[in-house]
């Protein structure tokens, strides 16, 4: 979390500013003014506390079948996220016009942790 907190705050002056669509879009969903503040700070509401990692795997579900996809996920990476593991390398992505999100590039991390 504190190495994302710092690319967030970090890397911000780089980033396109978002457009009132984008902002209307976002607003919609019904923010909190944390998550406002956030949106019109870095351009997104769900960043540092805010931010809860996600993977989107498909489109709308219904929520049974959230349910039962919830549960059986949560079996098969219960191995992966039993033991803290390195963050080797970071990646820039950018948001294309289509939507979808492609590697910009990639950095290898080195050095040791303060």
């Amino acid at each position: 979390a504190d190495l994302a907190a710092e690319m967030v705050i970090g890397l911000d002056r780089f980033r396109a500013p978002a457009t009132a669509e984008e902002l209307a879009r976002r607003r919609a969903a019904g923010l909190s003014a944390r998550q406002e503040d956030n949106l019109l700070r870095y351009g997104y509401p769900y960043v540092l506390e805010e931010f809860r990692f996600h993977l989107t795997l498909t489109g709308a579900m219904d929520a049974g079948d959230t349910d039962r996809i919830e549960a059986d996920l949560s079996k098969r990476v219960a191995p992966f996220t039993a033991e803290p593991f390195e963050i080797r390398e970071i990646c820039l992505f950018g948001e294309h016009g289509d939507g979808r999100f492609r590697i910009i590039d990639r950095f290898a991390l080195s050095g040791t942790a303060q």
